[in-house]
């Protein structure tokens, strides 16, 4: 295996979230193993050149005479005529050529001004390879002339001594002019016989951040002390080679450069031809949408690459099953109206026997008419499309602290739509639980999360039956007229989901009070449609899921290519021949 192999197979592999980001590391640790461009034999050595750096200097560096076999550096391998050194000896001979920034009262908050002025070079202006030039500061002359051990120039490196968590190194812009670098930032000046671009590279490859991790301490923010940085292995190639070496890479990451636009323009294509498709499903024409329906179908798994768009085709399909555009309408169905008659019917007489109490929600009739809707479907409120002698309910105020063997307590974070636990996780004391026998669990409801994470959905499986609910989830039971399975998918639909967001208010934190929830308008197909749609949006859902296996494959396919073929390139030659 070769780079260039890797190259030739990268097209197989550039749809991988982070393909890019680790062809460019890839590249970078190519060039500093020595695999990125050929060695000659009439290149002087590595060894000569570092001697050459070191003459009259011995007073000055304590690491001077350290022996490259000491470092332990994590690579095994370097070619012929390279050598091991540290950051440190390839600095230039100036006393200040590796500094951090002033600390403490030096420089201070007060002492920055509004521009013109000189440049502070802050952690938020060091990228890997690139100056972030958008968080500027200044300070007058005065300041600036006052601390010249921290002056850096055009042309000199500056690091970041915060590393979150890789080392960030780039070059101070020419533009920039005379500046001074701030606490928790280095600056380098490499020794003009080192070609600065290849400390550059090597500070930002894998293989230095490798051994900088060793380094690494603190709590919230991980720093790399300045003595540690001194210290950092380097594999130095003759110079003549690593012109080569600043060339090749720069060659490559115009390529990367290449790709990353590429394939930006190609999801952004993928991007407009699914939302186009979608759209004209959202907004159908009559005559035209199960040609726009098939189109979106047969297209979609084609420009699919991200998950964000099967969560848009899922919020589409549900979308246009609660407007009555997903499965055909029968005359010969009931007509919903009648199918109500029944439930309300049954509802007043249950009033009447004092079962109950009457509510004041409003009839069918009442609700504005949706003239989008089909003329088979109606609006109720949702008060009156559950069980009247289980209302919609929320828990348990205050559950107090877990209990062995107590009630199962379902909060906010145990609601599911499938693949549900056995029981949830917390437990709590049958005598609390016992004043909120109306919100014991019976399996098969419908929770819906009232506070916090508004309009979060679940079913309570048969397992759970026996449980409680919290103060933070409402139980639905609809009734025999409604297809529960139906009215779920109504209150996943964008229309209802709006609504919550709407009626929500904001208190410790966002809550749904249940009176609102009884007035939510929910569109209601007839019931044999209601058994249509839920077959429909079945079938639509599982190709949802092949798309996401797919796509999640696709990526672990990838990932495991691209894994494979960096793993050979950076291999010895003598191992790739092995393994050839």
């Amino acid at each position: 295996m070769s780079a260039e192999r890797l190259l030739k197979l990268y097209e197989r592999v550039a749809d991988g979230v982070d393909a890019i980001t680790r062809l460019r590391r890839f590249t970078l640790n190519l060039a500093v193993c020595g695999k990125l461009v050929p060695q000659e034999a009439k290149d002087e050595p590595a060894s000569e050149l570092l001697k050459k750096i070191q003459r009259n200097r011995e007073h000055r560096r304590k690491f001077a005479d350290l022996n490259p076999e000491e470092l332990e550096p994590p690579l095994p391998y370097i070619p012929a005529g390279w050598i091991w050194t540290v950051v440190d000896q390839i600095s230039n001979d100036d006393d200040n050529a590796i500094t951090d920034g002033p600390f403490g009262a030096h420089l201070k908050t007060e002492h920055y001004i509004s521009s013109p002025g000189f440049r502070v070079i802050r952690l938020q202006n060091i990228g890997q390879g690139t100056f972030r030039d958008e968080h500027r500061s200044f300070i007058d002359k005065v300041r600036f002339d006052s601390l010249p051990k921290h002056h850096v120039k055009a042309g000199d490196l500056i690091v970041a001594g915060l590393v979150d968590p890789a080392i960030r190194c780039c070059e101070l812009p020419s533009d920039i002019g005379p500046a001074l670098v701030k606490a928790d930032c280095y600056r380098l000046s490499v020794h003009p016989m080192i070609v600065s671009r290849y400390a550059l590279q090597y500070l930002n490859s894998p293989i230095a951040q490798e051994f900088a991790s060793v380094h690494h301490h603190g709590m919230t923010l991980t720093r790399i002390g300045l003595g540690n940085f001194r210290q950092v292995p380097l594999p130095l190639p003759p110079l003549s080679e690593q012109h080569r070496i600043v060339a090749k890479v720069d060659e490559l990451m115009a390529l990367c450069d290449r790709l990353d636009a590429a394939r930006t323009q190609r999801e952004a294509a993928r991007d407009r031809l699914a939302v186009a498709s979608l759209a004209r499903l959202n907004v159908p024409d009559s005559e035209k949408f199960h040609d726009d329906v098939r189109f979106a179908l047969d297209a979609l798994p084609v420009v699919t690459a991200r998950a964000d768009q099967i969560k848009l085709l899922r919020q589409t399909i549900l979308n246009l099953a609660v407007r009555g555009k997903l499965a055909p309408q029968n005359l010969r169905d009931e007509p919903i109206n009648v199918t109500l008659r029944k439930a309300i019917a049954r509802r007043a007489a249950l009033i009447r026997s004092k079962k109950i109490r009457q509510k004041k929600l409003d009839g069918y009739a009442d609700l504005a008419a949706d003239g989008e809707l089909p003329a088979s479907w109606t609006l109720e409120r949702l008060g009156n499309l559950v069980d009247p002698e289980h209302t919609i309910s929320y828990g348990v105020l205050v559950p107090g602290e877990d209990v062995p063997d107590g009630v199962p307590f379902v909060r906010a974070q145990d609601l599911a739509l499938s693949s549900h636990p056995d029981r949830p996780n917390k437990t709590i004391s049958p005598e609390i639980e016992k004043a909120y026998a109306r919100t014991r669990l019976r399996g098969g409801e419908i929770l819906v999360c009232v506070v916090g994470s508004i309009g979060k959905l679940g079913i309570a499986p048969q397992s759970w039956a026996g449980a409680n609910i919290a103060r933070a989830v409402a139980r639905i039971l609809p009734i025999p007229e409604i297809l529960r399975e139906y009215l779920l998918i109504v209150l996943r639909g964008e229309p209802v989901q709006s609504y919550f967001k709407e009626t929500t208010r904001t208190l410790a934190q966002p809550t749904l009070n249940v009176g609102l929830i009884e007035q939510t308008p929910i569109p209601l197909a007839p019931l044999a449609e209601q058994h249509r749609i839920v077959a429909k949006v079945d079938e639509l859902m599982s190709l949802c899921d092949r798309l996401e296996a797919s796509l999640a494959t696709g990526d672990d396919t990838r990932r495991r290519l691209l894994d494979a073929l960096l793993a050979e390139a950076l291999a010895p030659a003598e191992t790739r021949e092995k393994a050839a």
